[in-house]
């Protein structure tokens, strides 16, 4: 039960953080920025942002990595990748705007981001091997997803597709936990 509650903490504090830290941000937008930018370097916020947003968010998905490694190695991972992505984020601030290439920093803020997305979206397709289709379908979108990301045409949308991919990253994790702990004696597929 634990790790489920320290997910839906860690999403929950994610969602309404980025509510209000959006807000102190100009010309912030949910659709076209990621949510990296609202800690960019040089932003007014960028310290909170780092040390207390992305750092518990991290830390916490990390402690659910750590208690489900015994119950599920594919859900440990998932939550492992998105761990990941948050505590590089939070040590490794993006540039101005997030660009694809552009400092040392940039580049290790991305590779983080890679390990989050690509890592995340085999470990959905890796759950979805015993959960079924729903978690099939959010491992292709995630990975679809971190393609879209890198995509110019795409970048009046990429804060759009990366809040869906963080939605099926979490809402994956928190589902295939709650699956795993409420039917230990083996997997239910949710839709074959």
């Amino acid at each position: 039960m634990l790790p489920i509650a320290l997910t839906v903490i860690a999403g929950v504090y994610l969602l309404a953080a980025l509510i209000v830290l959006a807000r102190q941000k100009s010309e912030y937008s949910h659709n076209r920025h990621t949510i990296s930018e609202i800690g960019e370097i040089g932003a007014p916020r960028q310290r909170f942002v780092a040390f207390g947003l992305f750092l518990p968010v991290g830390l916490l998905l990390l402690i659910v990595a750590w208690l489900m490694q015994p119950v599920s190695a594919a859900s440990a991972a998932l939550a492992l990748c998105i761990s990941i992505g948050y505590l590089v984020a939070a040590v490794f601030p993006c540039d101005v705007g997030s660009p694809l290439t552009g400092s040392v920093c940039q580049t290790i803020h991305n590779l983080g981001g890679a390990v989050e997305y690509i890592g995340g979206s085999f470990a959905l397709l890796r759950i979805a091997e015993d959960l079924g289709s729903p978690f099939r379908v959010a491992g292709f979108f995630v990975l679809g997803a971190a393609i879209a990301l890198s995509l110019t045409p795409l970048a009046s949308v990429r804060g759009i597709v990366q809040r869906l991919a963080e939605l099926c990253l979490f809402m994956g994790l928190a589902l295939s936990i709650w699956y795993k702990v409420f039917h230990s004696s083996g997997a239910v597929a949710l839709v074959r």
